[in-house]
């Protein structure tokens, strides 16, 4: 990976400015050769992988909703006995 790291003596002073081009340009160029190195998933595993999270994002909201309704009956109930 192309990581640098800028010492405090690079950074300083107005020459930070002017370097910001030169900065950019390189970041640029990083982005380019690592997005090579990326691997995509093919359309098979898009739509297994897309199943999976909209299952799970129903499970989970089935899960909430029932824990708030438990929830908010027991407060209720509870607001019910100390309001007598």
């Amino acid at each position: 990976m192309g990581t640098k790291s800028v010492t405090p003596e690079q950074n300083s002073g107005g020459a930070g400015i002017a370097a910001w081009p030169g900065i950019a340009k390189t970041y640029v160029e990083d982005l380019k050769m690592e997005m090579r190195r990326v691997t995509w998933p093919n359309w098979e595993q898009v739509k297994a992988t897309t199943g999976v999270v909209i299952a799970s994002v129903f499970v989970f909201a089935a899960y909430f909703a029932l824990v708030d309704l438990l929830i908010g009956r027991g407060i209720t109930q509870l607001f019910k006995v100390l309001g007598k």
